[in-house]
């Protein structure tokens, strides 16, 4: 299958669904990805300000996900309500080039702003197109609709932390999500609700068979 990951930030996917890209890239299903905005202005003082990209660069290079298979524009962070319909226009560019039977991005739960965007456009994008699910990320949700599991191995748990350690720049601000203690617990909620030692969870927008 082709599948397209959306990451309204850099770290976004990673979080959701980190174990998940991971399964998907080992069964050999062709990943595309796409990241909206490095939050240069987010960062700690005194960083450069392509932390962010350089940090989702070394995660992709982990993954051997090929430079010509993930984009990384430059919006700036909690401002893409401003450039809505350029987003729009870069997804339907992508929908077009290259026809994902999967679209994976934020939830329209998600109560952060530039992820509320990201999920609106997709689904906008996409709607008649693609199967599009949408991960998890708690710490932005008041409900999320668990509709879909994908079960996981120790090892993928392993590998996302794994992953989520290039992001030094998250780590040193003591992000709790970013912690394995929150990480595996939510993986073992997960699996425990599907009977899987580990799992990641997602809302079903549209699927298509």
């Amino acid at each position: 299958m082709k599948i397209l990951i959306l990451s309204p930030h850099s770290d976004d996917a990673e979080l959701g669904c980190g174990g998940t890209i991971i399964k998907l890239l080992e069964e050999g299903h062709d990943i595309s990805w796409m990241v909206f905005s490095t939050s240069e202005e987010s960062l700690p003082v005194g960083l450069p300000r392509d932390t962010l990209r350089k940090e989702f660069t070394e995660v992709v290079n982990a993954l051997q996900i090929e430079e010509d298979k993930y984009k990384i524009l430059s919006y700036r962070v909690r401002y893409l309500h401003e450039h809505r319909q350029e987003i729009l226009e870069e997804l339907v560019r992508i929908r077009d080039d290259y026809s994902p039977d999967v679209v994976i991005g934020p939830s329209v739960n998600d109560y952060h702003q530039d992820h509320q965007v990201i999920a609106n456009e997709m689904i906008r994008a996409f709607k008649r197109n693609s199967s599009i699910i949408s991960y998890e990320l708690p710490w932005n949700h008041i409900t999320f609709n668990t509709q879909l599991f994908m079960r996981l191995e120790e090892r993928h748990i392993t590998q996302k932390l794994e992953l989520l350690q290039k992001y030094k720049s998250q780590l040193v601000q003591g992000r709790t999500y970013f912690t394995r203690e929150f990480v595996t617990g939510l993986a073992k909620t997960r699996g425990i609700q599907c009977d899987s030692d580990f799992a990641e969870a997602f809302e079903v927008i549209r699927w298509m068979i």
